[in-house]
């Protein structure tokens, strides 16, 4: 499509969404974002939602475009930000629009003659509804331009007066926070390098009576493992909007003539059915990119992880004992943390140097593979590519690879440096050194962690480095991706530190907190799980008394926790009683029965009138099936719980209703619910109208329910 009058207006169409976008203003603006309107004519909505002329105001009304521009009057934050030396074109006011559209895409390109400047935007309904928004601009001209941001805006409209977001810290990551917004800005700016434990990038726009299986729900989330900006307002003139973008530090996006930077894509979700159905939509974004990648296996294999059974303590026939217990339980896949390689026998020294230590492994890994594939399981091993120890051989050899401000003392964090993977010498050998290691060694799986945040990270030209080291880690992963294409990649930074859907669409699995306690991981894992499906999520059955809360929980509730994800194992099973053994057996045995559905199927949360309880599981595509787990957190207000009304299975289909029971079921009543005596024939309609009564169960504890039509 080309850029006559005709075609100034541009519908996107999708069974269960509609984005109109007038184009007509040289930079595009989002008519409607919301409930499809397919048949309708769009430059009749445009005519209908036409603002007027007011008193106090400026004479035009400036669109609110996805790059907003303040050299046209909107008083939205300017989503193009920097200037050319010497301060000039400082607030490019872009024309001449080119359109190319097709059904559920539309590109065009605009060019500032004066600033010598061109924008590109780019607006896309994938097959599952999402809505995919990005940027590029290029200079054009014969100078450099300094950028300082390039942001996208989308807006949404006035009946969407809530905000949910999140906020977070190591060990309780994705804390969510609804409030009502009706003027004002609501903003926060990461600059971790990573995509952060405190605040993740993704926030949801709601209409005030949404909940999870209803009310309308606008969500937005940037694809990007590094530093972000993201912003939500109601303007003066009634106008809301999100803009998310990339967080540039001073000077370190400058373009030369010809040179270009793109923004990160913006992921957008609506639907007019709630949180639940909201999350699908981001879901299966990432699920298709995946997919699209080759980063999705065919089997999420249950592992054990052996950080928290021996942390430094590499001892081969102690982690031989430790595989064996992991086997006699079902674990499929023994992944060796920290501390096999160099001099790495505490966290002071050792990084940067990825060859197996001699010392602990005089053999080298070889027996300790041999004898975890002799079990039945395959082995994964723990790197941290991007750090380096200053006691190290690669630091003491190469003092020049660390990204830090020479003339400064460099910030320490965990005793560990930044490696500069935008340095070319730097990465071809942290790259040998990994290839050697996944070359030479039968390895299934590999966990990738980044243990401390971008502070002061200068390249070598001097210039900040955040954005290129983002670059630069993504390009080290893929050539890797690449080199072995049968090893799968975890995303690990300190726990849920990097969890984005870039980096999600280069590995299979991210580490959703190092925080183990069931009681803080029923909230983290319901947090990111807004924006990334449980299958992704790695959810471990931590020790009896938990490594980073001290709590101590049953086995029951540490096992139901880490079902609806990809299951792993933290604690020693060497340590575990015959009970809790014969629970964890269990437990895993019912994972893999139910793997098909845990991690193919939709993720169904519940809106309970007990806020002391969480209900959540997974349900399959048809609504023939579903898992559920309901929780008991904390005491009851009430000494018989609110019926459990599930939503979202087919209203007319007659369910088989079954308790799965998993161990001991403690609480204070006498008796159980009769349905959780023996199998109930109910329907959809009765299950979502009527509900389940709950039994009434101590705090910190839960149970399964099996739902076959």
């Amino acid at each position: 499509m080309t850029g006559e009058a005709s075609t100034r207006v541009v519908h996107l169409v999708h069974e269960t969404v509609s984005v109109v976008v007038d184009v007509s203003g040289g930079v595009p603006s989002i008519v409607h974002w919301g409930a499809p309107l397919s048949g309708s004519d769009a430059a009749t909505l445009t005519a209908m939602t036409a603002r007027p002329l007011t008193h106090g105001s400026l004479d035009l009304v400036p669109p609110l475009q996805i790059v907003p521009q303040h050299s046209l009057g909107v008083l939205a934050r300017p989503g193009l930000q920097g200037h050319r030396p010497g301060g000039r074109d400082w607030a490019p006011r872009f024309s001449e629009c080119d359109v190319r559209a097709t059904g559920r895409s539309v590109t065009t390109v605009s060019h500032d003659r004066i600033a010598k400047l061109r924008l590109e935007t780019h607006l896309e309904l994938t097959e599952s509804g999402a809505l995919r928004a990005s940027a590029t601009v290029t200079n054009e001209g014969d100078t450099r331009f300094l950028l300082d941001a390039l942001t996208v805006a989308l807006p949404v409209p006035s009946s969407a007066r809530d905000l949910t977001t999140y906020s977070g810290r190591w060990s309780r990551e994705s804390t969510t926070h609804r409030q009502t917004i009706d003027h004002g800005a609501w903003t926060t700016e990461n600059r971790t390098g990573r995509t952060s434990h405190e605040y993740p990038p993704t926030l949801w726009w709601s209409t005030v009576d949404a909940r999870e299986w209803g009310g309308e729900v606008w969500g937005c989330h940037l694809a990007w493992s590094g530093n972000h900006s993201l912003l939500a307002e109601v303007m003066p003139d009634g106008r809301r909007y999100a803009q998310l973008g990339e967080l540039l530090m001073p000077g370190e996006v400058c373009l030369d003539p010809g040179a270009s930077y793109a923004t990160p894509v913006v992921v957008g979700a609506y639907t007019s059915g709630g949180f639940t159905l909201a999350s699908w939509v981001m879901h299966e974004h990432v699920r298709t990119a995946a997919r699209d990648t080759a980063a999705s296996p065919r089997t999420r294999k249950v592992l054990l992880n052996t950080w928290e059974a021996t942390y430094f303590d590499h001892d081969t026939e102690q982690l031989k004992a430790l595989a064996d217990a992991a086997a006699d339980v079902g674990i499929e896949r023994f992944v060796l943390d920290d501390g096999w390689f160099g001099a790495r026998r505490n966290d002071r020294a050792g990084l940067g140097d990825w060859v197996v230590s001699r010392e602990v492994y005089p053999q080298g890994l070889a027996p300790l593979i041999a004898h975890v594939r002799s079990r039945g399981m395959d082995f994964g091993i723990w790197v941290e590519p991007e750090m380096v120890n200053r006691d190290s051989d690669l630091v003491r050899a190469h003092p020049e690879w660390v990204l830090h401000s020479p003339d400064y003392e460099p910030v320490m964090a965990r005793h560990q440096l930044l490696l500069d993977l935008t340095n070319e010498a730097a990465f071809s050998h942290i790259y040998g050194q990994l290839d050697a290691l996944l070359r030479d060694h039968d390895i299934a799986f590999v966990k990738w962690d980044m243990n401390r945040p971008l502070i002061h990270a200068s390249a070598a030209d001097g210039t900040a480095g955040a954005h290129r080291q983002t670059l630069a880690f993504y390009r080290l992963l893929d050539v890797l991706r690449a080199a072995h294409p049968r090893v799968e990649f975890e995303s690990c930074a300190s726990g849920g530190g990097r969890i984005d859907h870039s980096v999600l669409s280069r590995t299979v699995r991210a580490w959703t907190s190092d925080c183990n306690d069931p009681l803080e991981r029923q909230r983290i894992q319901r947090g990111v799980g807004m924006w990334v499906p449980n299958e992704m999520l790695g959810m471990h059955v931590g020790a009896r008394v938990s490594h980073t809360t001290g709590r101590s929980q049953s086995i029951e509730m540490r096992a139901i926790t880490a079902m609806f994800g990809w299951m792993g194992v933290e604690c020693d099973p060497r340590k575990l009683d015959d009970h809790e053994r014969t629970v964890l057996r269990t437990a895993i045995a019912l994972h893999k029965q139910h793997r098909e559905l845990l991690h193919g199927g939709l993720t169904v949360r519940f809106d309970l009138d007990d806020d002391t309880a969480l209900a959540h599981g997974v349900m399959s595509h048809d609504a023939s099936e579903a898992l559920l787990s309901y929780m008991q957190m904390t005491t009851s207000p009430w000494l018989v719980a609110p019926r459990w009304r599930i939503n979202g299975l087919d209203p007319e289909r007659t369910y088989t209703v079954a308790h799965l029971p998993l161990g001991r079921l403690g609480g204070i009543g006498h008796t159980l619910p009769d349905w959780m005596n023996s199998p109930l024939r109910c329907t959809g309609r009765e299950l979502a109208v009527v509900g389940l009564q709950p039994p009434s169960m101590w705090p910190e504890s839960g149970m399964l329910v099996h739902l076959a039509s």
